[in-house]
């Protein structure tokens, strides 16, 4: 290779460049109206992203917090209940199911994927009243021992992460969805946004309730609730980005493949597996630094050659300050821990080219040669 370009970990200025001009125009439209809240973009977008999800209802929320925290709160839950989630997930997951009054109840992944392990949800699940599965990196967690295991608990899927992917040709398996339109997601807005996607139109209208302060009618509140609503200027963002993520969960694909033909015979590297019946959509390529290596030493280098590499999660949840209280210490989740210590994430985007991604394994095999 002869550039020495920077690689962004995310490159959220080439998505806009595609978008721009539909984007400006819907702008004008908003502005234009005057209406910034609910309205026929967000409407317009929500039955477009039910319809791409396969779903019979899509509510709009503020951000990918609350959309979860919604979702719980529909389901009624009895207060306190537990629900059960993984140990690697980014700590919004457990944030939602303690601001909607219930009960974190962690579990390890499993070695390979590094997604919920239903052997260890079996553990707990006496202790539950709902799964809450995340689906991460862009893969679907193990769905059907999930539902198995569940029998009548409700599962929520945390889908922040898995815009467009499937597992056996379906998107949404449990009761209810959440996902987060945080910008550098695989469909990402200006700002904050999310959604609840369900079959269920009793779920759906409670989702809705809740988040636009429990009214249906102006001045008229039936039961307690929040303010948490997709605003008009950020469907019009997700509805031109929405025709287009077919294809960039496309490219998405093809760039993953790309890695895995770079990396291949890079010794202490391992790829990230894809899990039988998944249809990926790589929101994030994370490779396993082997034992022996020192991850942050690699990213520190890949970082000085201007290489946007990351490590998500480096602290586990449970290992989390703001969770001490549900009284787990260091080694209460081996494969979380140990996945914690030895991911990172390497720059994928749907504009990547191959001679960016050559560049950031050229780079990757001088620092581990060192």
């Amino acid at each position: 290779m002869t550039t020495d370009q920077p690689v962004p970990l995310v490159d959220l200025k080439a998505a806009h460049a595609e978008v721009e001009a539909e984007v400006r125009a819907g702008f004008d439209r908003v502005l234009a109206s005057g209406g910034y809240v609910k309205g026929p973009e967000v409407t317009g977008f929500e039955e477009e992203y039910a319809a791409f999800s396969g779903a019979r209802h899509c509510v709009g929320a503020a951000n990918g917090t609350d959309a979860l925290e919604l979702a719980l709160r529909a389901l009624g839950l009895p207060p306190g209940g537990g629900v059960v989630l993984p140990a690697n997930t980014f700590v919004a997951t457990a944030e939602a199911v303690q601001r909607a009054g219930l009960r974190p109840v962690l579990v390890d992944a499993d070695p390979d994927h590094l997604l919920i392990d239903p052997a260890r949800v079996a553990d707990v699940l006496p202790d539950a009243v709902a799964l809450l599965p995340v689906h991460l990196n862009g893969q679907l967690a193990p769905l059907a021992p999930l539902l198995d295991l569940a029998g009548d608990r409700p599962v929520v899927e945390d889908a922040a992460q898995s815009q467009g992917a499937r597992q056996h040709g379906r998107a949404l398996h449990g009761r209810i969805s959440a996902t987060s339109f945080y910008p550098g997601k695989n469909l990402g807005a200006y700002g904050d946004a999310g959604a609840v996607v369900t079959d269920d139109e009793d779920l759906a209208a409670a989702v809705r309730l809740i988040g636009d302060h429990g009214s249906a009618s102006k001045y008229v509140h039936e039961r307690f609730g929040f303010n948490s609503r997709l605003d008009a200027l950020q469907a019009v963002v997700l509805r031109a980005k929405l025709r287009r993520l077919p294809a960039w969960n496309e490219a998405r694909r093809a760039a993953a493949a790309r890695y895995d033909r770079l990396l291949a015979g890079l010794d202490g590297v391992t790829p990230p597996r894809t899990a039988p019946g998944n249809e990926h959509v790589w929101h994030l390529y994370a490779v396993r630094i082997g034992p022996g290596r020192d991850r942050d030493a690699l990213l520190a280098a890949l970082n000085a050659a201007g290489i946007g590499a990351g490590v998500h999660y480096p602290v586990p949840v449970h290992l989390q300050p703001a969770f001490r209280h549900l009284g787990h210490g260091a080694g209460s989740f081996p494969v979380a821990e140990r996945a914690a210590g030895e991911l990172l994430t390497l720059p994928l985007y749907p504009q990547i080219t191959g001679a960016q991604q050559e560049r950031v394994v050229e780079v990757l095999a001088k620092a581990l040669a060192v």
